[in-house]
């Protein structure tokens, strides 16, 4: 197999500055992008395996780009493959092509210039086919896991806000008309009625200068710091996240590995590719501590943000030359974790949600109508 130059590609150096926010919703639905003018993930991964699997036929690059052009009905990916096509008749190779059209990551660029230089552009083609398909699949079994417990909570959050605010104040104004002493716990929910009824301006002032400042700051140094430090330490919340953000590392050190991609440049890519600060910085510390000699599992070893059992894996693959094996277990084994979690946690969320609402809605009315029950028994 030929070497490869690959110090003829430098990495772009990642900047602080432009990195997203690091929130769970974001993670969700964020596609692998330094930008908004991304390719979604499904049409890259659609891209990838009719192309890649046109190319193991024995079909030319033109003739494969054509034949994926008839089936674009999006006026604008149509206008986008056409591109792509055109520099490709121009001479241009299909990694060129696709960072020229600039929709596709330098994760994608790097990969399949990688592909074309040992003669593995096919199966390249198949592993970012399959690494976007897996992304896909596990994002939408964790939205579809929380997406009922979410619309539960906030459906029971707002009839229990809408109780406070309106319908309290008028069993209020009742009670005052009669006078007498009210039960305590009556008296207790008329006063958070009360107090939610004054700084009500104030608390809708306070939620709109958070979300100002995240999307102020979101892409900044201390806010992602801070945002995942603060996510990380969130319980079961934090344990989830981390391990979404190993199956990532993992399975893009994967297909990365399993493409002849040197070490260096795949932690490279990887530090640009995963944006979720940890990884990040851990990372740089990584390719210094390899530049000095150590190896990788000796690296990640000394942050506590990878687990002992993952560097245990992630030797053995070293001295047995096999990093991409166990670099696809370690992917598989997170990412069954986290589906398995997230199906458990949506599971037990629905009835203690449904509990909480009625528990609360039953307390608010006991404590309306008690006064009432008193008065009626004293005529």
């Amino acid at each position: 197999m030929p070497s490869i130059d690959i110090s003829r590609y430098p990495a772009k150096k990642p900047s602080p500055v432009k990195k997203e926010s690091t929130g769970v919703l974001a993670f969700l639905n964020q596609d692998i992008t330094f930008g908004s003018n991304q390719v979604a993930d499904k049409k890259k991964e659609g891209l990838y395996l009719e192309l890649s699997t046109l190319l193991l036929s024995g079909i030319d690059l033109r003739t494969a780009l054509e034949l994926i052009l008839v089936d674009q009905e999006d006026a604008k990916d149509k206008d986008l493959f056409e591109q792509i096509k055109k520099n490709i008749l121009s001479g241009a190779s299909l990694s060129d092509a696709l960072k020229e059209a600039g929709k596709f990551s330098d994760y994608e660029y790097f990969s399949i210039k990688i592909g074309e230089e040992t003669g593995r552009l096919g199966e390249v083609l198949t592993d970012l086919a399959k690494y976007y398909k897996s992304k896909i699949q596990q994002r939408r079994k964790i939205i579809s896991a929380v997406t009922y417990p979410a619309i539960v909570l906030c459906s029971s959050m707002g009839a229990v806000l809408f109780m406070i605010k309106f319908v309290v104040p008028m069993f209020a104004d009742v009670f005052l008309r009669f006078g007498g002493k009210l039960p305590w716990i009556t008296g207790q929910i008329i006063a958070v009625s009360s107090w939610f009824d004054n700084y009500f301006i104030y608390l809708m002032l306070l939620l709109g200068s958070l979300i100002l400042v995240y999307f102020v700051y979101r892409k900044t140094l201390w806010f992602r710091k801070f945002s995942s430090s603060l996510i990380l330490r969130i319980p079961v919340v934090g344990d989830l996240v981390k391990k979404i953000y190993l199956a990532r590392f993992a399975n893009t050190m994967r297909l990365l590995v399993s493409t002849d991609t040197p070490l260096l440049r795949s932690i490279g890519l990887v530090r640009q590719m995963i944006d979720f600060y940890p990884i990040e910085t851990s990372l740089t510390e990584v390719e210094m501590g390899i530049l000095k000699g150590k190896s990788l599992h000796q690296s990640l070893a000394a942050f506590t943000f990878y687990p002992p059992k993952m560097i245990q894996l992630i030797k053995v693959g070293e001295e047995i030359n096999r990093m991409d094996h166990f670099f696809e277990k370690i992917a598989s084994q997170y990412t069954e974790e986290v589906e398995y979690r997230t199906n458990t946690i949506s599971s037990l969320l629905e009835p203690l949600i449904i509990i909480f609402l009625g528990l609360v809605v039953g307390v608010i009315l006991i404590a309306m109508y008690l006064p009432m029950f008193q008065m009626s028994n004293s005529f």
